[in-house]
């Protein structure tokens, strides 16, 4: 079977293999990642990507999303940053590699991190929250992505295929920064966990 690509429009009643299934897939957590699409509608085209049957269905999740970009390189550690902690990329996307955000840096207040048949590590601890609210959107497929909270972090998480080891609200500062993980994990886990401080 040849390929599926977007310039197929002749064929879209032809049958969807996996790796197609695979590379739309891939292609939405990237427009994820850019903003491109909101937390509801990632949701109902990653459901419609990974139950599509055909090349026609699948090419609807894309219809209005730019043609495919080579996927962006996954964030180096940043344990050696400079002291003036210059403020990372608001996201970062790990295509079989691992992803690791760690050490001293600056989390902007919307941070988006996707994992694609890899793994990573986000860890917080020595980091600095810009903001009162931090928003971090995680997106694991086929991949294993952890969370790493200091103590006296509020954190809320949402989303599928998460697991924490609890809201961590008792004994917090009434002003305590915020951090709310919204992860998405398909044959994987975003897992999130409180541990002290490095």
């Amino acid at each position: 079977m040849e390929p599926y690509h977007e310039a197929s429009p002749g064929r879209p009643s032809m049958r969807a293999s996996d790796q197609e299934r695979d590379e739309t897939v891939q292609r939405l957590q990237v427009a994820f990642a850019e903003g491109r699409l909101t937390d509801g509608e990632f949701d109902e085209r990653m459901r419609g990507a990974l139950s599509a049957r055909t090349h026609g269905e699948l090419a609807e999740l894309l219809v209005d999303l730019p043609a495919a970009t080579a996927p962006t390189a996954p964030a180096a550690s940043r344990s050696a940053a400079p002291a003036h902690l210059p403020k990372p990329g608001r996201y970062a996307v790990a295509y079989k590699n691992t992803l690791r955000q760690a050490g001293r840096w600056r989390v902007p207040g919307t941070y988006r991190a996707l994992v694609y048949k890899g793994g990573g590590v986000i860890d917080l601890r020595a980091a600095e929250l810009t903001e009162a609210l931090t928003t971090i959107l995680a997106v694991a497929y086929k991949s294993d992505l952890q969370l790493l909270v200091p103590p006296g972090v509020r954190v809320e998480a949402s989303g599928f295929g998460v697991t924490h080891d609890g809201d961590w609200t008792g004994d917090l500062a009434a002003d305590a920064p915020v951090v709310h993980i919204r992860g998405y994990a398909y044959k994987g886990r975003v897992d999130v966990r409180t541990m002290p401080r490095r």
